[in-house]
């Protein structure tokens, strides 16, 4: 069967996925506020449980595939994530809820690094940009499809919505089986393979192409607070809006239905925001990239703030929009803007622990976020949360440095 060329199955892969994940998550803290019956630090400690599998297996199945096959990492990832999913609707129990998080969290580790990595060995680095921008706009497109399907199976009973994201991964995963493929990416022969051995050989590899970039240090430490502040937004905010800035009862709109409002709202905006930036922003230098990714955390930073002060529910809804939509804005002008530079046989293994870095902060962040949320209420949680990012600004300033100091290098033996 012959498959397809890397940008239409990324394009579609990032369509189903993205319809899957919204189907699935659209209004899961409901679920598990509601129907599960589960208290803020449980909430948190769900992210936990993810991001801790993350931590754990992030960089091992980085390396994997950069030694096999990234094409059967992702394959694998999506899989997992679909099984995940499934467990977590099955039964409203913590335990169960907490072991489905670990189990999608190892798929989203096979995923997380490879299909950077597989798109960019695939497509070339010069095209990432303006792909990672069209794959947003296809993605807000096929989320608003999720959401629709999220709140018409929600309003009938809260978790099968799961069932639905479940089985859409499921099914992506068999399309990729059978159409994505693999054409620049050449893995260790199998009698030259001593896996242990290449393993340390790749991940020294890796760790040693980030300690001789200081850029890449730099962005580690930004990744970390990326993922200190998100468990708070990610696991409380459907809460936040339920105890603290209630939605009115406007023609009988449940709780459900606002959700599923607010976030086709979300989604809209940012597919007219992620088109402006894809005209925009293509050729920027890699000094004002960093320069719109420092302005773009800080609008984030003070939009937390104001979304967990907010007492009214205009306010909150005013606030949160303009952090969800600025942060999926956000999100591929970073994927791009790391990719710069990575040599190409290690690129899985250093996107992973930049991704790896992003969980620690989760992990760190999660639980002391969750305790601050039960024991004073989830409002200090979201304004902590917004508080905690703010020292990413510092290191954008000094990647902002960098980024000068290595075009003025680059421009010396030019001119010489």
């Amino acid at each position: 069967m012959k498959r397809l060329d890397a940008r239409t199955v990324y394009l579609i892969s990032t369509a189903v996925s993205t319809f899957a994940f919204s189907a699935a998550f659209t209004t899961s803290a409901v679920y598990r506020y509601e129907m599960a019956a589960l208290n803020p630090l449980q909430l948190v400690l769900l992210g936990t449980m993810l991001e801790g599998s993350v931590f754990v297996a992030e960089i091992p199945t980085g390396v994997v595939a950069d030694l096999v096959s990234r094409r059967l990492s992702v394959i694998v990832g999506f899989a997992l994530i679909g099984l995940g999913m499934l467990l977590e609707g099955s039964w409203q129990l913590f335990s169960t809820i907490l072991l489905a998080q670990a189990v999608w969290g190892v798929g989203y580790t096979f995923i997380s690094g490879a299909e950077d990595a597989w798109l960019a060995g695939e497509l070339g680095e010069e095209r990432l940009t303006a792909v990672y921008l069209r794959g947003s706009q296809v993605a807000q497109l096929a989320a608003l499809a999720g959401i629709a399907t999220n709140v018409f199976l929600a309003e009938r009973m809260l978790n099968l919505p799961f069932f639905a994201g479940g089985l859409a991964h499921l099914l992506l995963a068999l399309f990729l089986v059978l159409f994505m493929p693999e054409e620049k990416f050449a893995p260790t022969p199998q009698e030259e393979r001593d896996t242990w051995r290449a393993f340390r050989a790749t991940l020294q590899a890796g760790l040693g192409s980030i300690r001789a970039r200081p850029l890449l240090m730099t962005i580690l430490g930004i990744s970390f607070f990326y993922g200190l502040y998100s468990e708070g937004l990610d696991r409380l905010w459907q809460p936040h809006f339920l105890e603290n800035a209630a939605p009115p009862a406007w023609n009988g709109f449940s709780s459900v239905t606002w959700f599923g409002v607010i976030q086709a709202a979300v989604m809209l905006v940012t597919v007219v925001v992620a088109e402006a930036a894809r005209r925009h922003t293509e050729a920027l230098s890699p000094q004002r990239m960093t320069l719109l990714l420092a302005g773009l955390t800080g609008l984030i930073t003070a939009g937390l703030v104001l979304f967990g002060m907010a007492g009214s529910f205009s306010v909150a809804l005013g606030a949160y929009m303009t952090v969800a939509i600025v942060r999926r804005t956000l999100q591929p002008l970073y994927s791009a803007w790391t990719n710069r530079g990575i040599p190409t046989a290690v690129r899985a293994t250093v996107l992973s622990t930049l991704g790896q870095m992003d969980a620690v902060g989760q992990v760190v962040g999660g639980p002391a976020i969750g305790i601050i949320a039960n024991q004073f209420g989830i409002r200090p949680a979201i304004i902590l949360s917004g508080i905690v990012l703010s020292p990413a600004l510092l290191l954008y300033r000094r990647a902002f440095r960098q980024t000068q100091e290595a075009a003025v290098a680059a421009d010396e033996p030019a001119s010489a």
